[in-house]
């Protein structure tokens, strides 16, 4: 769940982005991305993720960007510049061995893993996943931004089929390993009990 929070300012400026002006929309997800940065840290007592800091400074430093020139952006051109930032925070977590789904992961899993080479590779895969959705997504982006003829709910229909297949891939990929170590513990028992 904590993972799936964390993308509630993109959501929110999602939302906010067809009806409010642009820097509206975009310091409101700046804010809420800083609330949950804030509330995990003091409230929570937990680390402070690197996805949600770079969403504070996404949102932030667009929002400034766009107050500060006046700039004229189309919703798709800032969805470009959203998701595109989005793509280039998560492959930064994956250049720097920190996949941004390995803080979420580490919340959930018992500590005597958090530092085994195999939970890292299953968040570089997960990460990488995730990666594959944001690319998806900012070429959709860039086809709305570039061909405004086409229609906006292809657009849509992709943002909304990458996330959904990123999100289902986090739960059966780590559930369908666990099988998999499940089943190769059980095979020596059986062995012997022949």
């Amino acid at each position: 769940m904590g993972i799936l929070l964390s993308f509630a300012p993109f959501v929110l400026y999602a939302l906010m982005s067809r009806s409010a002006p642009l820097t509206v929309s975009l310091f409101s997800a700046a804010a809420v991305a800083l609330v949950l940065l804030l509330r995990d840290h003091f409230i929570r007592h937990r680390a402070m993720k690197l996805l949600e800091i770079g969403t504070v400074l996404l949102f932030g430093g667009l929002g400034l960007y766009v107050w500060l020139t006046g700039g004229a952006w189309s919703i798709p051109e800032v969805r470009l510049a959203v998701d595109g930032g989005l793509l280039l925070i998560v492959l930064f977590t994956m250049l720097i061995r920190q996949p941004f789904t390995l803080q979420y992961a580490r919340e959930q899993a018992p500590k005597e893993f958090h530092d085994s080479p195999k939970f890292l590779a299953v968040n570089q895969v997960l990460t990488a996943v995730w990666a594959m959705a944001f690319a998806v997504m900012t070429g959709a982006d860039l086809i709305m931004a570039r061909l405004p003829q086409v229609p906006l709910a292809v657009g849509i229909a992709i943002t909304v089929a990458a996330l959904v297949g990123a999100a289902w891939f986090t739960g059966w990929y780590p559930s369908r390993l666990r099988r998999a170590a499940e089943l190769s513990r059980a095979a020596p028992a059986q062995t012997r009990a022949r």
